[in-house]
């Protein structure tokens, strides 16, 4: 059996190299799985080459591989390293029912301190005064605020979400949340169902995106969602660029409808150098950058194994995209 490893799907732009599979990585797959051959390619030609002998496909996740996908007849399963995986939910795997699956449960460890960094920045205007160490000015901004006692509220309550959750709550925050699936969190202290989202988005001081790309989700924030926030609310999307509709978000901003916004994706990324949202400066921009971390590939790894361990054993597999919802 052959798993292709593509090196293209890890280094995605100035991806750090943390967030690729090193050689110790791939020697520790091949020992596990002496029976396995592991194809490590290292551009998009290579991995066309290989896709005829490819039965199991390992990528992170960001782009979709279609020449591949189509020349790769005997793939069985593509697994990702990402949580999300609106990239790869494409007709040309379902029809021929090859398995797609995710990685979850760590991603939540990086992303919710990117998430109260944001939050903490704006409270004391760490952002601002970046620009004034720039321009070697000493000015002070007219009231500093803190995140003890906020609300935050949480849209999608999945393994991100709810790491999030249970941060803020430690350091001292309220936290409500909306969330397709009825669940029990110790971390939340009410919940919304989605078409009750607006309701939820009243009472914040901070609404944080995390849930998954998917139809339903498509603009999800939009011109009355992010109407319903109070003016002095911030919007965090640490999820997908297009949950929020981005040309609703520049007129609110425009109309100081609501505080600022911290966005680490976008509808297109990078983002365009012609973006607006580049001059704002209430808005913190990071290049889809939450869930970096040096320790990202080592625990990314343990979960490819698991699954791989059990596709040869034919079990039913982690973390298994269902192809109607998306995730």
């Amino acid at each position: 059996m052959s798993v292709v490893v593509n090196k293209v799907g890890f280094l995605w732009e100035n991806s750090a190299a943390s967030q690729d599979l090193l050689a110790r990585h791939l020697e520790t797959i091949q020992n596990r799985f002496p029976g396995v051959t592991v194809v490590r390619t290292l551009d998009e030609p290579e991995l066309i080459e290989k896709a005829g002998d490819c039965e199991v496909f390992l990528t992170a996740g960001t782009y979709c591989p279609l020449e591949f996908f189509r020349s790769a007849e005997n793939l069985k399963w593509v697994h990702a390293t990402l949580e999300g995986v609106d990239k790869l939910t494409i007709p040309e795997l379902q029809m021929r029912g090859i398995k797609l699956t995710s990685t979850k449960g760590f991603h939540g460890l990086t992303i919710s301190e990117h998430v109260l960094g944001i939050m903490i920045s704006f409270m004391r205007g760490f952002h601002l005064f970046r620009d004034n160490q720039r321009n070697r000015e000493w000015r002070r901004i007219p009231r500093p605020d803190e995140i003890l006692g906020k609300t935050v509220g949480i849209i999608g309550l999945g393994f991100i979400g709810r790491e999030v959750a249970r941060k803020c709550k430690l350091m001292g925050m309220r936290v409500v949340a909306a969330s397709g699936t009825p669940m029990s969190n110790d971390s939340v202290e009410r919940f919304y169902a989605m078409d009750h989202l607006n309701e939820m988005l009243q009472e914040v001081d901070f609404a944080v995106i995390t849930a998954p790309s998917t139809p339903d989700t498509y603009h999800l924030i939009g011109e009355k969602a992010l109407g319903a926030l109070k003016n002095s609310a911030y919007l965090i999307n640490v999820a997908r660029g297009n949950l929020v509709d981005e040309q609703a978000l520049i007129k609110a901003l425009k109309e100081g409808t609501i505080a600022g916004a911290g966005l680490d994706v976008f509808e297109s990324e990078p983002l365009p150098p012609s973006s607006e949202l580049w001059d704002f400066p209430n808005v913190i921009i990071t290049p889809h950058t939450s869930g970096s971390s040096p320790y990202y590939m080592d625990r990314a790894l343990p979960v490819f194994m698991e699954n791989l361990e059990r596709f040869l054993q034919g079990k039913d597999l982690l973390f298994e995209v269902d192809p109607g919802r998306g995730y």
